[in-house]
């Protein structure tokens, strides 16, 4: 319990460094840019779009309201993405100030998950009007949003720091992961339908690709207004907590190393 209570107050004592960073990397990635924020929104919108215009006639008859159905994988996954590819590089970047002064070290990968969490939030309005444009219904079980996201983040988080920790000592980690979120892109189902999918390959991404219980969870929320089944729901938290341990378990086991790698 001690332990715990001491880490809890470590991360309290750094909660304002964590804050500064996640601003930082907010303001970096849209510094001189004329439309700013805009982006969060304009971004998937474009992508969207033209990833409706080419699959749309191949799969609208198995898919209700493909523009939403597309855009709520689509948001999911590329935080997930675009997050844990900013973690990938979080101890490296801050080599130089690690080798400084004491940081938990934790913190550079954490502010990277959460920065890339606003970008998230952010891109939830161009969800909501591609819903309006579409006549999409509403429903009060989008309020409930939030038991998608923190399971998600919490995976996200955990995934980010076991590849933090292991772009420090395999630099090849870096390409292994882009060919691996390819691939992974590909057995998501966020632009066709999963019953396209062999019986052997469905049931290997209904119970063990992580992605596939965040966005089921989510568009049953968003596109079909209803709650999800026990199975999704207990498997978000599930995958959630398998991830951070591993993660956890693989940061704070090499961590006292990294000065002498970065």
């Amino acid at each position: 319990m001690s332990v715990t209570r001491d880490r809890i107050n470590t991360f309290f004592r750094y909660k304002d460094l964590l804050r500064e960073l996640v601003v930082r990397d907010v303001k970096l990635k849209y510094r001189r840019s004329f439309l700013g924020y805009v982006w969060s929104i304009l971004n998937p919108l474009l992508i969207m779009l033209v990833m409706t215009l080419v699959f749309s006639q191949m799969f609208q008859r198995g898919i209700e309201n493909f523009p939403v159905y597309l855009l709520t994988g689509q948001a999911l996954f590329d935080f997930m993405n675009n997050a844990t590819h900013m973690s990938m590089y979080s101890v490296l970047d801050n080599g130089a100030l690690i080798k400084k002064i004491y940081v938990p070290k934790y913190i550079f990968t954490l502010s990277k998950v959460t920065s890339s969490l606003i970008d998230l939030i952010f891109s939830m309005g161009a969800l909501i009007l591609v819903m309006l444009i579409t006549r999409a219904p509403f429903s009060p079980y989008i309020l409930l949003f939030p038991l998608v996201v923190i399971p998600l983040y919490i995976f996200v988080c955990g995934l980010g720091f076991f590849l933090s920790a292991a772009n420090v000592f395999f630099r090849d980690i870096q390409y292994i992961y882009n060919a691996i979120t390819v691939a992974w892109m590909y057995v998501t189902p966020m632009f066709y339908p999963i019953e396209l999918l062999p019986d052997w390959l469905r049931k290997l991404v209904e119970y063990c690709n992580p992605m596939f219980y965040y966005i089921q969870f989510f568009r049953d929320l968003v596109l079909y207004r209803h709650f999800t089944t026990p199975r999704i729901f207990i498997g978000c938290w599930v995958m959630a907590f398998i991830m951070l341990s591993i993660g956890l378990g693989v940061f704070k086991k090499t961590q006292d190393n990294f000065i002498l790698y970065i």
